[in-house]
């Protein structure tokens, strides 16, 4: 009698947003599911239309778009799914959603600490929590001098001098 293996199922992990980049992802995944659908369509129907399929080169395109289209509508459907609206900590001290102002070896560096899809609310680069400077400054306070190890092995000061929660 041969053992059957239970099937696993990746673990949901909650996606940190802010409103603003909430309300984006639902904007894109509108307007995906929306007007360009529609837009890749009548492609798709017209590059039918020319005839050969195999050798038409707009109806790959257009197909290709398709795919590519509905991906990201996937993609969207279930990030805004396992989305949580994050609440910033208060200014001083440093946590997902907060704009840091780092004193990096004497050079003045500003981030965002949280998740790289907060990208879509800032022009702010993104520290990611988990990243070994991200786990050192998570949790400290203005002022505070905090240290990690860099990939290369190298230890590395680096000086906290403005949190704010991100706009």
């Amino acid at each position: 009698m041969s053992k059957v293996k239970e099937a696993t199922w990746p673990k949901k992990k909650t996606l940190l947003l802010t409103q603003e980049a909430y309300d984006k992802m639902k904007e894109e995944l509108a307007w995906r599911e929306g007007e360009y659908r529609d837009e890749i369509l009548s492609k798709v129907s017209a590059a039918r239309a020319e005839g050969d399929l195999s050798e038409n080169g707009g109806y790959q395109a257009a197909r290709e778009a398709q795919r590519v289209n509905q991906g990201r509508i996937e993609e969207l459907t279930v990030k805004l799914r396992n989305a949580k609206i994050l609440t910033a900590p208060k200014a001083g001290e440093v946590g997902d959603g907060s704009l840091v102002t780092l004193d990096v070896n004497g050079r003045e560096m500003v981030y965002v600490l949280g998740t790289r899809d907060l990208s879509i609310a800032t022009d702010y680069s993104i520290i990611s929590p988990e990243s070994p400077i991200g786990a050192a400054i998570n949790g400290a306070h203005e002022g505070d001098t905090v240290s990690y190890t860099a990939p290369n092995g190298r230890e590395i000061s680096v000086t906290i001098k403005e949190a704010k929660p991100l706009a």
